[in-house]
């Protein structure tokens, strides 16, 4: 292979990789913007954690109760926002209504463990 051809193989390849790794940031900033679904859940908050190896998420746990003595359903969710992260900790154990948004399709767990991005808390009295 001649270096002219072997020049134009490693540029081609070069535009490339920088292209599918702007087409993935594009995907994933538009992923974590757009929201599937939004909503409200209320409930008990039992479980409030900083967990991961490397990144580092707030993971959550909401035991929802639609009637005295019926089974109760968790509802898991993440919290990016560290300020909001504070405000979920301090209503830990109380009665509470979680704002979130949903975003499918994420390509990996570093963004959070679950599809449901909590975005703002209420205390219930």
């Amino acid at each position: 292979m001649t270096t002219l051809n072997a020049t134009k193989v490693l540029k081609s390849l070069t535009i490339f990789l920088v292209s599918a790794i702007a087409l993935f940031s594009l995907y994933v900033y538009i992923v974590l913007n757009w929201s599937y679904s939004s909503g409200e859940r209320a409930g008990f908050l039992q479980k409030v954690s900083h967990k991961g190896w490397i990144c580092k998420t707030w993971e959550g746990e909401l035991s929802l109760v639609a009637m005295p003595g019926a089974a109760p359903e968790k509802f898991l969710f993440t919290v990016r926002d560290d300020a909001i992260a504070q405000k979920v900790s301090a209503a830990a154990g109380k009665r509470v209504t979680l704002i979130y948004e949903q975003h499918k399709g994420l390509p990996s767990s570093c963004f959070g463990d679950t599809d449901y991005f909590v975005v703002d808390v209420k205390i219930i009295e």
